[in-house]
C-alpha cells in the first residue's frame, strides 16, 4: 500500500474551469489585453498565474505580477457568483483513503490561501494535511520540486507515494520525482495528453484510485 496520496487541486479535487474562464476574460478585460479562447486558457491551467499570463500574451514579469493581482481580486467575486464544486466521488473516496491509513496532501500552482479556503469550505481540511503552493516552491509543475518538497515533509521516499492529477504538468511533476502516477481524465487535461506524458494509470472516476492505493 502507498504511504501518501498527492493530489492536484484544480481539475482533480475540485470543478474550477468554469470559474478560472470566466476570471480570465475578466481580467484581459481589466488590463486591456486582447482576448483568447478558453481552449487556449485551459492549456495553462496548472502553471502559476505568473507564467501562464506570458503564455497567454508576451509580457514583461512587472505587468504578469499586475496581471496575477488583478486575477486575484476578479476571482473571489466570480468564484462568490459561479461557485466550485467537487468533483463525484472525491469526498466520499478521500475519507476512506484516509481511514486506510493514506497520508492525503495538495501540490497546487494555486496560491495558499486560496487551496485552504477551498478545502476548508470541502470539510478536506481535517484529512489533507500539507499543502504545497505556488509560493512554497522555486520551480514549480512539472518540476519535482513541489512533490520532493512533500515527500521531505514526512521523511519518505518515491516509492511510498502516487501523484494524482489531470494534466501533463501533474504528471510529468510526478515522473521526475520517479513516483507512480494517475491521471484522472474528468478534468482539464484530455485522456491522450495523460497518455503522452507516461501516466502509470488513467481513471474515470476519482473513486477507481483507492484499488491503486
Amino acid at each position: 500500500m502507498k504511504k501518501i496520496v498527492i493530489l492536484d487541486f484544480d481539475g482533480t479535487i475540485a470543478d474550477t474551469k468554469p470559474v478560472i474562464l470566466n476570471t480570465f476574460h475578466r481580467t484581459f478585460d481589466a488590463m486591456h489585453l486582447p482576448q483568447h479562447s478558453d481552449e487556449e486558457i485551459a492549456a495553462t491551467i496548472g502553471l502559476p498565474l505568473m507564467e501562464a499570463f506570458p503564455v497567454l500574451e508576451p509580457m514583461d514579469k512587472e505587468k504578469a505580477a499586475e496581471c496575477t493581482a488583478t486575477y486575484r481580486e476578479i476571482f473571489e467575486d466570480v468564484n462568490r457568483e459561479i461557485g466550485v464544486p467537487m468533483f463525484p466521488h472525491v469526498a466520499d473516496t478521500l475519507h476512506q483513503l484516509h481511514a486506510k491509513g493514506c497520508t492525503l496532501t495538495i501540490a497546487t500552482s494555486r496560491g495558499y490561501k486560496s487551496a485552504a479556503d477551498f478545502l476548508r469550505s470541502f470539510k478536506l481540511d481535517d484529512i489533507i494535511t500539507l499543502i504545497v503552493a505556488a509560493e512554497d516552491v522555486r520551480h514549480a509543475k512539472p518540476d519535482p520540486e513541489p512533490v520532493l518538497k512533500t515527500l521531505k515533509h514526512y521523511h519518505l521516499q518515491p516509492e511510498d507515494a502516487v501523484v494524482v492529477g489531470d494534466t501533463h504538468f501533474d504528471i510529468l511533476m510526478g515522473r521526475n520525482a520517479r513516483c507512480m502516477t494517475v491521471g484522472v481524465t474528468y478534468g482539464n487535461g484530455s485522456r491522450q495528453s495523460l497518455i503522452e506524458a507516461g501516466a502509470d494509470a488513467i481513471v474515470d472516476d476519482f473513486a477507481e484510485i483507492t484499488e491503486m492505493v
